[in-house]
């Protein structure tokens, strides 16, 4: 598929592509931390549990590629966290008050109004019955999407970078990847395409508006 490489600002067409936790949405550890509070448990538990617990984190990586739905991952680990948790819609439970990234979806919308191409590359946390994108409203602002439930691998396999760069329709050079976690920038930046690492959402936007010559917005 070709693509005009101008945009109607007059810039270099570029693609933009986007993680999501930490990046559309603000770090989610203070909400979690809350939930946890709130459920009677550690303040912590949600995090140990996905990282720390074997098969915590056996769970999460097989959710991820959609080896286990999000239902099954709310049972087994709702079981895990404590035996007094409801494992009801956890994961939505858990994620409800993770506020949005105002600034950076302000900046997604900008890139897209100028004629940039814009991907979503989101490692999973299920879609059902809780859809993280739909709960925070992104999911339109997309010309693609890869999510790593639906294609069965995750980031940092090449393999989904590539899948990427195929859908966005633009070569490597003139794309830029931007996530939260660091150790899913370098597969990226080995085919070229440039990496943010979104460490404070008011420095990545403003990297950001150089990159693509545009300038968020944040509505009334």
């Amino acid at each position: 598929m070709s693509h005009s490489t101008a945009t109607a600002h007059g810039h270099e067409q570029r693609g933009l592509i986007l993680d999501f936790a930490g990046v559309l949405t603000a770090s989610p550890i203070a909400a979690h931390r809350a939930w946890c509070v709130s459920e009677g448990l550690e303040p912590g538990a949600w995090r140990s549990t996905l990282n720390d617990h074997p098969e915590g984190r056996r769970l999460y990586a097989a959710l991820e590629v959609g080896e286990i739905g999000q239902a099954e991952w709310n049972r087994g680990t709702a079981a895990l966290l404590g035996e007094h948790v409801n494992p009801e819609n956890l994961m939505g439970r858990a994620w409800a008050d993770v506020p949005p990234a105002r600034r950076m979806i302000a900046l997604a919308r900008a890139a897209r109004a100028a004629g940039h191409r814009l991907a979503l590359l989101s490692n999973s946390f299920g879609l059902d019955p809780f859809n993280p994108y739909e709960h925070v409203g992104i999911w339109d602002l997309f010309d693609v999407h890869v999510v790593s439930e639906l294609e069965g691998l995750a980031k940092p396999d090449p393999t989904i970078y590539r899948l990427a760069l195929e859908r966005i329709g633009l070569p490597a050079e003139r794309c830029v990847f931007v996530d939260d976690h660091e150790v899913n920038l370098p597969p990226a930046a080995e085919l070229g395409i440039t990496a943010v690492h979104a460490r404070d959402e008011d420095e990545a936007v403003a990297e950001l508006e150089d990159l693509l010559g545009v300038t968020a917005v944040l509505a009334a």
